[in-house]
């Protein structure tokens, strides 16, 4: 078996450790040895993209992607969206960013050097408050689902004020995806309460229905 190397590793804000790791081409970030995301498997990235995406009828969409992680689902957001689109990607971690600038750039083909994205290095919750009625997609990967945060802080994400922040950032027939490792029925409640129209879909994590099942919600403004 090929050595692991560490690439490199940053704090949490809560005292956790982020760390990027590569073996034999295949690139890991794992928090606290727990492994949030893999070059190996990254189909589930590209469906919420597809799926929330194919519902955005604007010819200048803006859209808001929470978590760059190692860029699939901005790639996939940049390959559904218009050349007329505005992209923010919003990511707390500014090591992630760095990372997906040098040794992550290529498995995405480089999605921060598109001219439709701006990138913005801070909390996704923050980005959302302070932008009522500005976007029609708001797409959510910054945990490995509303039960399983990467920092303790992104709770407020997926609780009724924060859903209800959500839909104030959105257009009218705007749309919230989120990706989750698993079904949460819960969750899909919290979301109707919050005025969205929800439907939960399982998609594989690797391309031609390979690998663990994923969710995305998907999630339209009433």
């Amino acid at each position: 078996m090929k050595p692991q190397h560490t690439l490199g590793r940053v704090a949490t804000p809560d005292g956790r450790e982020l760390v990027l790791y590569e073996r034999d081409g295949v690139y890991s970030i794992r928090v606290d040895g727990l492994e949030l995301m893999s070059s190996r498997a990254h189909g589930s990235e590209e469906a919420l993209a597809d799926l929330v995406l194919a519902g955005i009828r604007n010819r200048q969409p803006k859209v808001l992607v929470g978590g760059l992680g190692m860029g699939y689902t901005l790639r996939a957001v940049l390959d559904a969206v218009p050349e007329s689109a505005r992209v923010t990607v919003v990511e707390i971690f500014p090591a992630v960013v760095d990372w997906n600038r040098v040794e992550l750039a290529h498995l995405a083909r480089e999605p921060l050097e598109d001219a439709r994205v701006v990138v913005e290095e801070a909390d996704v919750a923050e980005i959302i408050t302070a932008n009522p009625h500005t976007f029609d997609a708001v797409l959510l990967d910054v945990d490995n689902g509303p039960e399983a945060f990467t920092t303790r802080g992104n709770r407020r994400l997926y609780d009724p004020q924060g859903l209800a922040n959500i839909h104030r950032c959105l257009r009218q027939r705007g749309v919230l995806g989120v990706w989750s490792a698993d079904p949460d029925p819960p969750f899909a409640r919290r979301l109707s309460g919050a005025g969205f129209r929800v439907r939960a879909e399982n998609v594989s994590a690797r391309h031609r229905g390979k690998g663990p099942k994923h969710t995305i919600f998907v999630a339209r403004v009433s």
